[in-house]
């Protein structure tokens, strides 16, 4: 039998089957293949797949009206889905933008930065400082300040190039510092940058509070949140915090911000705010930034599907179920036991250097000498190949190259919100089997399992 054709194309011609159906943690295609949606998608699915109260608030609004223009209509699930996102926010946190995605967030949070600073007085603050390696997006301002050679470099001469600070990544260093110490090393870098580039010049300084797809799930010392704190205030620099993989509960707070105590001045949202059931995010910022940018004409930004009824009823659903269901704790109590599986595994298997993470937001980093650090051969493939033995096993997972992009390979690991201890147990029954076939196919000795 000929397959049709598909005149589709995305990244690659990586084959895929179909997608038939979706239950809780489980992905079904057309075979009746089931597989363990090891990283909720692309850290998308929060509350996992076919939530009857979500395919019904949907529903609901469908059999209503399915959109409405920002311009022309306000709607109950937009006005709903803004108030809801602030009670879960932090104090200060009292105004909302809604977008579509990850992306269209960072350009929202950047415009709004600098539309703000030109109602100051501030039109010399332009530059946005961020980290590398990070992620941010791949629309070209959030692709500027997105720390990944091989996605940013073959458009590299078409942006203006956003200064970068080093990310912290503690695990690699070889030195005497304490990690309270070595926090407070990488956030002074924030300030040096700051200096060198004129601080008159500097508008906003955006970060992952746990790393995502370029540092797989990187999470700083303590002592560094509170010192990028401090620096940005003390130069009057914005603080943006892109959670839009770590926001929505994934880490075991609604925000990860809430981990240290921190209000960013704005925070990008999306992924699972909208868990996978539409197309939707969000910036979130206080009155103080968003009111002198309306007072002075209004915000110069906008997408035709933000604020849409359909996606905003989702969203509120999708918010009502992690509350109602408990399921931002439940993030936090399996993250424990999902990191504890996790390490267990470097006692087997000498090429996991490093397990990371906080809640449902955990990675491990493959490497060739713990001692070092130093990565596999790149010419191993092994960010690829693993995601493929797992998912010929039922597992998928989600993978990068971990030291910018050439090299290193992790793999994060974040189930949706709702998994049990049990299925912890079976996804990792399914990893250690893709992991023997690994270290199989590379000619690595396994410990045998105590």
């Amino acid at each position: 039998m000929t397959e049709t054709p598909s005149y589709l194309f995305y990244q690659s011609r990586n084959p895929r089957p179909f997608l038939d159906r979706g239950e809780g943690i489980y992905l079904f295609d057309e075979s009746g293949k089931r597989y363990i949606d090891g990283s909720s998608g692309a850290m998308v699915s929060n509350i996992g797949h076919s939530n009857p109260r979500v395919l019904a608030k949907i529903k609901a609004q469908m059999d209503k009206a399915t959109f409405g223009y920002r311009l022309h209509f306000r709607t109950h699930p937009s006005e709903d889905l803004a108030t809801k996102t602030v009670e879960m926010t932090p104090d200060g946190l009292d105004r909302v933008f809604f977008v579509s995605g990850g992306s269209e967030a960072v350009e929202s949070a950047i415009k709004l930065a600098r539309q703000y600073a030109v109602t100051q007085g501030q039109g010399s603050r332009y530059k946005v400082i961020s980290r590398f390696p990070s992620y941010h997006g791949c629309t070209f301002g959030a692709l500027d300040l997105t720390g990944y050679a091989p996605l940013r470099e073959p458009f590299a001469p078409m942006m203006p190039g956003m200064p970068k600070v080093a990310s912290p990544a503690t695990y690699l260093d070889r030195d005497n510092l304490t990690e309270e110490a070595r926090g407070l090393k990488y956030a002074e870098l924030l300030r040096d940058k700051i200096l060198e580039e004129g601080p008159d010049t500097v508008l906003a300084f955006i970060m992952e509070p746990v790393g995502g797809a370029s540092t797989g799930a990187l999470v700083a010392p303590d002592s560094y949140y509170g010192r990028v704190r401090e620096i940005c205030d003390e130069f009057g620099v914005l603080l943006i915090y892109d959670e839009v993989m770590t926001g929505a509960g994934r880490t075991g707070k609604f925000l990860a911000a809430e981990h240290w105590g921190i209000t960013p001045d704005i925070v990008a949202l999306s992924k699972g705010f909208g868990a996978g059931y539409a197309p939707l995010g969000a910036i979130v910022a206080g009155a103080r930034l968003v009111e002198p940018v309306l007072d002075a004409g209004g915000f110069l930004h906008g997408f035709t599907y933000a604020g849409n009824p359909l996606a905003c009823s989702a969203g509120l659903a999708v918010l009502e179920e992690l509350q109602d269901q408990n399921l931002i704790e439940n993030a936090a109590r399996m993250g424990d036991v999902l990191m504890d599986e996790l390490r267990a595994l470097m006692d087997r298997y000498p090429f996991i250097g490093d397990v990371r993470g906080k809640g449902l937001l955990t990675a491990f980093e493959f490497v060739s000498d713990r001692s070092t650090m130093e990565p596999l051969d790149p010419a191993l493939q092994a960010h690829s190949r693993l995601v493929e033995l797992a998912y010929e096993r039922g597992l998928i997972l989600y993978s990068r190259r971990t030291r910018g992009g050439t090299s290193g390979d992790h793999f994060l690991v974040a189930p949706p919100l709702i998994i049990t201890k049990d299925q912890i147990t079976e996804m990792m029954v399914i990893l250690r089997d893709a992991l023997d076939a690994f270290a199989l196919e590379i000619g690595v000795p396994v410990e045998d399992a105590a």
